[in-house]
């Protein structure tokens, strides 16, 4: 598809987007442009059903490629924003994939790397896997993944991280809740995909988009009425809808529903 990424769709919906398919590990606004690009294209996919987000090379990302970073030096500071403003789109068209999003990573995971990572559902690492969030140390500030990071994390691992700028192990990432689980070795880390995707492609579609939107509307809220007014909304929508129906009669049947089928 294009010189930094390549990506797969097979038959039954899960698309693998593969970084670096130039050799590099580091991002700049070319690889921004194309990401954005394929997952645009995939996420608008009826088939589309989930979506595994990994990189060749030696390390899933370490971060901002440089040269883009000393060519930034000279644009002005329009020029600053419709950078930023495209790296954020990108950040929330990964957040808001309409399909369960995993990540696999491997090596070093700097920076918009773990940006990336915490806009993924899952997320498994290789248990020699590290993390950091350096901006502070080259004067800047990594304002367009913190808020998908805070989510992940919480405020207190973010306090520490983001502003020491130190290198924290995928044991650490998995306490802190950036990456749920680690694999010893690339077969173990194709197994947890494995077991993800199994479980995903047994549920329904729209129940997994809407679950996906339940939990982004419903974090860090507290349980009012005007949320529970809102859930109730939500589930009276999704009884009436034809996926709902089909997952109900399949069960009073004891069959299959037809997603699990194709």
């Amino acid at each position: 598809m294009s010189d930094t990424l390549s990506y797969q769709l097979a038959e039954n919906g899960v698309a693998t987007v593969t970084l670096h398919d130039d050799g590099t590990q580091t991002v700049n606004e070319i690889l921004i442009t194309e990401l954005t690009a394929c997952l645009t294209a995939l996420s608008h996919n009826p088939q589309l059903r989930a979506v595994v987000l990994r990189a060749k090379g030696d390390d899933f990302c370490t971060g901002q490629d440089p040269h883009w970073h000393a060519r930034m030096l000279d644009h002005d500071q329009d020029r600053h924003f419709d950078e930023a403003l495209e790296l954020a789109r990108l950040l929330q068209l990964v957040d808001r994939m309409p399909v369960p999003t995993i990540a696999s990573v491997h090596g070093q995971a700097i920076g918009i790397g773990v940006g990336l990572i915490a806009c993924c559902d899952l997320v498994v690492a290789h248990c020699d896997s590290q993390f950091s969030v350096p901006d502070v140390r080259t004067g800047l500030v990594p304002a367009m993944i913190g808020p998908y990071l805070l989510t992940q994390i919480g405020v207190s691992a973010a306090r520490r991280y983001l502003l020491t700028g130190e290198t924290f192990s995928a044991e650490t990432a998995r306490t802190i809740g950036l990456v749920h689980e680690t694999g010893a070795n690339g077969a173990e880390i194709g197994e947890w995909i494995a077991h993800w995707l199994t479980a995903i492609l047994q549920n329904g579609p729209h129940a997994l988009l809407t679950a996906k939107r339940l939990i982004a509307s419903v974090a860090h809220r507290p349980a009012d009425d005007a949320m529970i007014s809102d859930l109730a909304h939500r589930i009276a929508h999704l009884h009436r809808h034809p996926e709902a129906k089909e997952g109900i009669n399949a069960q009073l049947e004891s069959r299959s529903p037809h997603w699990q089928q194709r």
